[in-house]
């Protein structure tokens, strides 16, 4: 019940009861209905944005975004593992592979670059997971360069790898006379006695006094140069070029078992052990080029002879004592 009030009439002398007016009773009215209807508004406002009011479609969109940042979270646990495989490979490849193909490494800084410049991810922005996607997708972007990066790499270490095979393939790494053949090892690589003037000079093969015919191989694969008499005191004599900066030459052959242009094998019969040109007796004159030096043909006969042969010929052929030619 609503409280009555009163005014004094000084007039009168009396106290006279207030009736208010209707108007001002419809204005009041309708103030309350329209604060009602903003508070309800608010009220639902907030309650939209509380999880005390959903729709079924409100509750399967937070599941689904629930579920993605899950699978997210295990995405990045799959890239940590790819990432320590991914490392393991990289390492061997800079420390093993390309060390032993005398390769340089691929610097770690280069691998692990990631993309500057332009925001690439700026469509992913502004959402409630945004930073777990963002920093999904980088890794995702960085690992696929990586994997780009290794798999060039590994395309250059098998290049490599074959050229490798063919330069083992290709060096000079036999005795062109086998052992079983030689009747001693007569001169060496450097200074000897010239056996026609008696005068010290430089001796620059080695020689390998054998009978007449004695079979002469190819010490690498290659392709014939020469098979002539073209260079003076050489007599017949076989040029081969092993690729890789290589050539072998084979002077004072009685006869030739090749032509010029003819590929050959290490270990083919190329020629037969003779006396012509400037030659004292039967046997071969062996030379290794190497990048166009003449160099010690006694560090390449590791594919033919075991350790205790290497010391005893090395120890003749070092003897300063007269060549054959």
């Amino acid at each position: 019940m609503s409280k009555v009030k009163y005014y004094y009439d000084p007039e009168n002398l009396s106290y006279k009861k207030i009736s208010p007016k209707r108007g001002r009773k419809i204005g009041f009215a309708l103030l309350f209905l329209l604060s009602a209807a903003l508070f309800g508004f608010l009220g639902f406002i907030i309650l939209l944005n509380t999880s005390y009011l959903e729709t079924p479609k409100d509750r399967f969109q937070a599941r689904e975004i629930q579920n993605l940042s899950i699978n997210y979270k295990l995405l990045n646990k799959k890239i940590d593992q790819i990432e320590e495989v991914l490392g393991a490979i990289e390492d061997r490849d800079n420390n093993i592979y390309r060390v032993y193909f005398n390769s340089e490494p691929i610097p770690m800084e280069q691998r692990k670059e990631g993309f500057g410049g332009v925001n690439r991810y700026k469509e992913l922005q502004g959402y409630n997971n945004s930073d777990l996607v963002i920093n999904t997708t980088k890794r995702v972007d960085v690992l696929t360069k990586e994997l780009v990066i290794q798999s060039k790499s590994l395309d250059e270490i098998i290049g490599l790898a074959k050229g490798k095979e063919k330069l083992l393939a290709s060096i000079p790494a036999i005795q062109p006379v086998k052992n079983e053949q030689l009747k001693r090892m007569a001169s060496g690589f450097g200074y000897r006695s010239d056996p026609f003037t008696k005068a010290r000079k430089f001796h620059y093969g080695m020689d390998f006094t054998s009978p007449q015919g004695t079979p002469i191989y190819a010490t690498g694969d290659g392709t014939v140069l020469k098979a002539d008499n073209s260079l003076s005191g050489y007599g017949n004599h076989i040029e081969i070029n092993h690729g890789f900066g290589y050539v072998t030459l084979y002077a004072h052959l009685s006869k030739y078992n090749v032509k010029r242009g003819q590929k050959v094998k290490r270990g083919d019969v190329i020629g037969y052990v003779g006396s012509t040109g400037r030659s004292e007796a039967p046997h071969l004159h062996y030379e290794v080029i190497k990048d166009g030096e003449k160099v010690n043909p006694l560090n390449f006969y590791y594919g033919s002879i075991s350790a205790e042969e290497y010391i005893n010929i090395s120890k003749i052929a070092n003897q300063e004592n007269q060549s054959l030619d």
